[in-house]
């Protein structure tokens, strides 16, 4: 195997080179802490929750605003009521006075009693439909409005889970990162530069063991020539795979 095919050839103790898959390693736990932190569980369920909460918001707001018309209506109906039987108990005062003498009077007086009676009960019926809707709209509030207690109950929950999972996570992501500036500051700038490089361009892997023969960056065992390659290369060197271009870390575990 060429070391660093196409590139400058990079010379590092072997020492140094294990440090890079140490450096790996550190890089490795960012990024699997940068996906748990993008994949909470609870953080999909809090966003589930917000939406449910927006929209019971909104259907509480909207079934109040009908409780509240048909209250209203129900108002105008107890006294479209009221005023029948002030008029019919003013009418009934009168007749009983006997201050009316002329029998055409009294009849029209009575006539109009007759259909004050026939008014207020077609009132009431009104009156009492419209409460029976009021009814049911106030129950409508009361069961919608236990629902979006409820669901901002488990929402408050849900979201001090999710604070303290990113708080946990942020409080990690700061050891790792003062853990890999300390390696980081012992590896050579120019070995260090190529591993952010290849890291860059090859989805946060710059760095990958030999393991019995097959990189672990890629899985692909390397050929009986590229082997023959390895063991003659300086333990010094800086070898790269021929299929992914990661630099290749020799262990004693590598087979050579």
């Amino acid at each position: 195997m060429d070391p660093a095919p196409r590139e400058r050839p990079l010379n590092a103790e072997p020492a140094t080179q294990l440090r890079l898959l140490e450096l790996q390693e550190h890089d490795t736990r960012l990024s699997q802490l940068s996906h748990r932190a993008k994949t909470l569980p609870d953080a999909a369920r809090l966003t589930e929750l917000d939406a449910r909460l927006a929209r019971l918001r909104d259907q509480v707001v909207a079934a109040e605003t009908i409780a509240g018309d048909l209250e209203l209506d129900q108002s105008r109906a107890d006294t479209d009521v009221a005023q029948v039987l002030e008029r019919a108990k003013h009418d009934r005062e009168l007749l009983d006075s006997g201050a009316i003498g002329d029998p055409k009077q009294l009849q029209s007086l009575q006539s109009e009693l007759v259909s004050l009676a026939r008014r207020q009960s077609e009132l009431e019926d009104i009156e009492l439909e419209i409460m029976e809707r009021v009814e049911g709209a106030r129950a409508a509030v009361a069961q919608l409005t236990e629902e979006r207690d409820a669901v901002a109950d488990e929402r408050a929950t849900v979201a001090t889970s999710v604070h303290e999972q990113h708080a946990a996570i942020d409080a990690e992501r700061v050891i790792v990162l003062e853990q890999r500036a300390l390696i980081a500051t012992d590896l050579p700038s120019d070995l260090l530069a190529l591993y952010d490089k290849i890291c860059a361009d090859h989805g946060g892997v710059g760095a990958a063991p030999l393991h019995r023969a097959t990189c672990q960056g890629c899985r692909m065992t390397l050929p009986p020539t590229e082997i023959e390659a390895l063991r003659a290369a300086p333990p010094d060197a800086v070898v790269r795979c021929e299929e992914c271009r990661r630099i290749l870390v020799r262990t004693p575990e590598s087979g050579l």
